[in-house]
């Protein structure tokens, strides 16, 4: 079984549900520490104007160190601002009126109470919207503990899994500790993965938005163009060359 494992992030971008469309199982990683200003409580959307910051408010004053699963929102009328940014945004996007009334309804319904809960609704309606029927579980029902490579490696053998696919920004410490997932008979691949260009709203196109974006400009075909992006995953072995490679052209360049 192939699993993948990230933090539910708020609004994620097409490349997060790419990564789940590829797994058989998906491990929402919220037993670790909350970063504050991180894709766990933001991301942005397409307006007229570029590129514009959703910022979800949260209980952090006191709570340092605190878990993903226990951050509470601060202020649950935040929803009413990202709900108006949102339809200022898109309200001429081809397929705004199908998937609005379903996301204006769940950001209303979550906006008091748990971050967590928050972003795996929402996470789960967009899959809704694209089709992507990858079961999801949280980490922190799986009973199990461990840091970074440790942890991950506790989550895989606890339900069976016997391949990794990590994102790509996990490579720094994963490629130093892989002899851990090694050990126990798992296999990492990374995740490689290029932004597709489909017909925005606004010109010129700019990646790297909320899925959302996708989802209004698209519609139906918003699954099948997410998919174009994909590339085969690379294995440890030829990220390390890369990187390598990557490290002595650096190198080179500098003398």
């Amino acid at each position: 079984m192939k699993i993948a494992i990230n933090q539910p992030t708020y609004l994620p971008w097409a490349g997060y549900f790419d990564l789940i469309d590829q797994a058989d199982l998906f491990v929402l990683l919220d037993n670790v520490q909350f970063a504050k200003q991180s894709w766990q409580q933001r991301n942005r959307i397409r307006t007229a104007a570029g590129l514009q910051w959703l910022s979800v408010p949260v209980a952090f004053r006191g709570h340092f160190g605190q878990l993903i699963k226990d951050v509470e929102i601060r202020d649950p009328n935040f929803c009413h601002d990202q709900i108006r940014a949102i339809e200022l945004a898109y309200r001429r996007a081809p397929h705004f009126a199908k998937y609005f009334p379903a996301l204006k309804q769940r950001l209303q319904e979550l906006s008091n109470g748990l971050l967590v809960d928050l972003n795996i609704g929402l996470i789960r309606l967009l899959m809704d919207f694209l089709r992507i029927s990858t079961p999801l579980v949280r980490a922190s029902t799986l009973n199990v503990n461990g840091r970074r490579t440790e942890l991950l490696a506790n989550i895989c053998e606890r339900v069976g899994a016997s391949e990794y696919l990590s994102p790509l920004g996990s490579a720094v410490y994963l490629l130093e500790e892989q002899e851990i997932l090694c050990a126990r008979g798992i296999t990492i691949f990374f995740q490689n993965y290029e932004h597709p260009q489909y017909p925005q709203l606004y010109a010129p196109f700019e990646a790297f938005a909320s899925v959302i974006d996708l989802i209004f400009n698209c519609g139906e075909n918003a699954l099948a163009i997410l998919r174009r992006g994909r590339r085969e995953p690379y294995s440890a072995a030829q990220l390390a060359h890369l990187q390598t490679a990557a490290n002595a052209a650096n190198v080179l360049g500098r003398a």
